[in-house]
């Protein structure tokens, strides 16, 4: 029997059904890495690049976490005493009392604890994407770019992740508005295009991805970042498509656009910061967790 056509009945408008509308969101202000997945395989995908993450994290921000812990606990050492204090020389009203408390019982976490609220997954209820946030010491930038450089080495043959497949760190975000996306193009772009130290030529390319975003259309995104870049001829950066030293990401999703900036080795050497094609690239069938390749 062949395959049933579209006509009229079928074809694209029931496959276009078996997508069901992401329910959740993010704020603005949020910053982190999304994550593309196999299809229904989120949960498990979560999972796997929560453990991922962290390992990752401890390698790459061990000082910078002990110091952190080390300043919190502190905090929490000086909070206690000052509360013993006041509690003897007279008794608070209730909302003070709260709000110490809340503050007190932040402090208190333990280091696990505290390693968690620096990654932290937020359900999306998006098929085939997941989102961590993080929060200091991680830069997302950063933090993606080294991983993608480690799994790129020749080396290493033991790919740690089944589900997931391409990483897109987000600097910052903010709502979906023109406004706010000017805003967010000031502090996102400036480390990168506007330093006085830094060039001012460099070739740049707007990459924009939009799932359950209808707000602000494509071109107009892209010609928002562009004239941010070169801030009305002060800086001599052109755009490349091609062969652009710097790739500027905005990954727009419901209320929220997302942006960062990643270097020209993104899509060539780092695959687009994809997992499954950089093992590919390197001869590996992708060996399932704990197994090596015969």
């Amino acid at each position: 029997m062949g395959k049933r056509g579209n006509d009229g009945k079928g074809g694209d408008s029931q496959k276009k059904k078996k997508f069901k509308v992401a329910s959740g969101f993010l704020d603005p202000g949020t910053s982190g890495i999304y994550a593309s997945c196999s299809r229904r395989k989120e949960h498990q995908a979560a999972q796997e690049l929560g453990i991922f993450l962290e390992e990752k994290m401890e390698e790459y921000y061990k000082d910078e976490i002990e110091q952190l812990n080390k300043k919190t606990e502190d905090g929490a050492d000086k909070s206690e005493k000052e509360d013993e204090k006041e509690e003897e020389l007279s008794i608070e009203d209730q909302l003070n009392k709260e709000l110490a408390e809340m503050k007190k019982s932040d402090k208190s976490k333990t280091k696990d604890e505290r390693k968690k609220d620096i990654l932290k997954f937020i359900d999306l209820n998006c098929e085939c994407i997941i989102f961590c946030k993080t929060r200091r010491p991680i830069v997302p930038e950063d933090f993606v770019e080294r991983i993608m450089k480690d799994l790129s080495d020749p080396d290493d043959k033991m790919k740690r992740t089944r589900y997931v497949q391409k990483l897109t760190p987000i600097t910052n975000s903010c709502s979906a508005s023109m406004e706010q996306l000017i805003k967010l193009t000031d502090e996102v772009l400036a480390p990168h295009f506007h330093t006085e130290a830094g060039r001012h030529d460099y070739k740049f390319a707007v990459e924009v991805s939009r799932r359950n975003f209808n707000t602000l259309e494509r071109m107009d995104i892209i010609n928002q970042v562009v004239s941010q870049v070169g801030k009305a001829g002060k800086y001599q950066h052109k755009v490349d498509l091609k062969n652009y030293d710097k790739l500027i990401l905005v990954e727009c999703f419901k209320n929220n656009i997302g942006m960062s900036v990643v270097n020209g080795d993104y899509a060539k050497k780092y695959k687009k910061y994809n997992i499954q094609k950089i093992f590919e690239d390197k001869g590996n069938k992708a060996s399932p967790i704990g197994e090596t390749k015969k």
